[in-house]
């Protein structure tokens, strides 16, 4: 298999961006406002928390099998609760370590590995791992707007520069 790079880095930054947003986001949450939901039935602030880890755990799963021997260790994460009502701290904590293994994941990630195809429990046929990682990270941006949207319906002053990582 080459070693070409050219996309991996990109999808990663890209990555990368919207995880440091989703901090600045979980820095903005009222500590006593984690069990607030929108309307009766919605989903709480902090189970929207615990949804973000899922979010980001689907990474970690899509990369597991670019290299299975030496991504070994990320067996680890799937007895970690995901979905459940998250803490702020537990989920900074969590969102870090899940970026670490996506790091390590994407530095074993060649332009070849993202035609892969693989079987997935929504796809029997299998989805290749470039479309795998770019619906994780359209579900994630999803779910962080979501969490965007909260606090602006909770009041808290949060704008452009909340959500996106504006240049210049």
């Amino acid at each position: 298999m080459s070693s070409t790079r050219i996309f991996p880095p990109v999808i990663l930054a890209k990555v990368a961006e919207q995880v440091e947003r989703a901090h600045h986001l979980l820095n903005l949450v009222p500590p006593d406002k984690t069990e607030w939901r929108p309307t009766p039935g919605a989903m709480r602030v902090c189970d929207l928390l615990g949804h973000l880890l899922e979010c980001l755990a689907g990474f970690c799963a899509t990369l597991y099998v670019i290299d299975k021997d030496r991504l070994a260790h990320f067996a680890r994460l799937r007895n970690l609760e995901v979905n459940h009502c998250c803490g702020i701290t537990e989920a900074h904590l969590r969102m870090g370590d899940y970026m670490g293994c996506i790091e390590e994941g994407f530095a074993l990630l060649t332009d070849e590995a993202l035609a892969l195809n693989v079987p997935t429990v929504f796809a029997a046929e299998g989805e290749t791992v470039l479309r795998l990682l770019l619906t994780n990270l359209e579900h994630f941006i999803n779910h962080k707007y979501q969490l965007f949207f909260y606090l602006k319906m909770m009041g808290v002053s949060a704008g452009t520069s909340d959500l996106y990582s504006l240049r210049g």
